[in-house]
């Protein structure tokens, strides 16, 4: 099992972070959090760095679900979904929830995130 899902995309950067965003609604999932890596890397420490764009996704019907069946798994939400450039394209890939959730001893919360897995993974493929 691997913790992510990928998919290489032909396009500009911020065309594809757009294009993320609209696929991440699509399924029902808001970005609450956007961390621009290039830009923090090169404020704070001085360094150049390829164009990295986390956003961190939230489908709140499946997050408070999650929360009901597990108080401590905010510490795992949201769900990352990564945007950066690469010499071959735009890359996209969203974390699996099933294998970061998998290390919690609850099984109705692991076939959860394995259904919230599923929805990352449409979002990212449609991309």
């Amino acid at each position: 099992m691997t913790y992510f899902h990928a998919r290489l995309i032909e396009g500009d950067f911020d065309a594809v972070v757009e294009r993320t965003r609209a696929a991440l609604q699509k399924h029902g999932f808001g970005v609450l959090t956007e961390i621009d890596v290039q830009a923090t890397l090169k404020a704070k420490i001085g360094e150049d760095f390829r164009p990295y764009r986390i956003l961190g996704a939230c489908n709140p019907v499946m997050a408070h679900e999650a929360l009901l069946m597990e108080p401590h798994v905010g510490v795992m939400l949201p769900c990352n979904v990564v945007v950066q450039q690469t010499e071959r394209g735009v890359e996209v890939f969203a974390v699996d929830p099933a294998s970061s959730m998998s290390a919690i001893e609850n099984p109705a919360l692991l076939g959860h995130a394995r259904t919230v897995g599923k929805y990352l993974r449409s979002a990212v493929d449609e991309v």
